[in-house]
């Protein structure tokens, strides 16, 4: 499936959240999205906003530094 990439560093919330609402509007069902942040909160509001819009966390990793989610569109 295609896989695309956003980086979202160094944004504060609500930032990645709304930018990743944006870039799975125009993903085709099937395709996967990996979300890259640096904000605490987005541990919380990704996983939120995945709830509600139905589509699937396939990988959710955490350290230090960043949080990487691996999202499929459905």
């Amino acid at each position: 499936m295609p896989s695309h990439k956003l980086d979202l560093s160094g944004l504060k919330c609500p930032l990645p959240v709304l930018r990743t609402r944006k870039a799975l509007k125009g993903l085709a069902p099937g395709a996967r999205l990996e979300v890259i942040c640096t904000d605490p909160l987005a541990a919380i509001d990704v996983p939120h906003l995945i709830g509600e819009t139905g589509d699937h966390i396939e990988i959710l990793k955490q350290d230090a530094e960043s949080i990487h989610f691996l999202i499929e569109k459905r």
